[in-house]
């Protein structure tokens, strides 16, 4: 199994609207590397952070399953869709996505700015400087760590 990091921003779809829903697509992913991990390294049963980003207290706030493999996303095809590529062409799709089931609801918000202040993940990719990415393995060991803080 394989641990994940994933960014939404609560005000489009947050944790409470994945507990409600249960399971939802992880759509509009316009990433090549992240794309390439969809495409490459998530598996079904994987586990994922749940990240409230671009909020007054961005931080994890659940966890969530992966019950899918990569698959392409339909909102690139879809020109009333804010996710549209008109570069991406139906027999070789550019956008892909995963489907996603709620696990839990963290106890409370862990912090970007706690996640920094701690020495243990100085290597963690989310505290790092200029990485911007939706989507971010996490080690096992930082899974662990992090966990560990709720």
């Amino acid at each position: 199994m394989a641990y994940w990091l994933m960014k939404s921003e609560p005000d489009v779809y947050g944790i409470d609207d994945l507990k409600r829903d249960r399971r939802d697509a992880w759509e509009g992913v316009r990433n090549y590397q992240v794309r390439n991990m969809m495409r490459d390294d998530m598996r079904k049963g994987d586990l994922a952070f749940f990240y409230h980003s671009n909020c007054k207290e961005p931080g994890i706030v659940g966890v969530m399953r992966i019950t899918s493999r990569g698959y392409p996303d339909p909102t690139q095809f879809d020109p009333k869709s804010k996710y549209y590529d008109p570069k991406s062409d139906p027999a070789n799709p550019r956008w892909l996505m995963v489907d996603v089931s709620y696990k839990k609801k963290l106890k409370r918000t862990i912090s970007l700015a706690e996640l920094k202040a701690q020495p243990g993940l100085k290597d963690f990719p989310l505290v790092r400087r200029g990485n911007r990415l939706s989507v971010m393995p996490v080690s096992d060991s930082d899974w662990e760590f992090i966990l560990g803080l709720e």
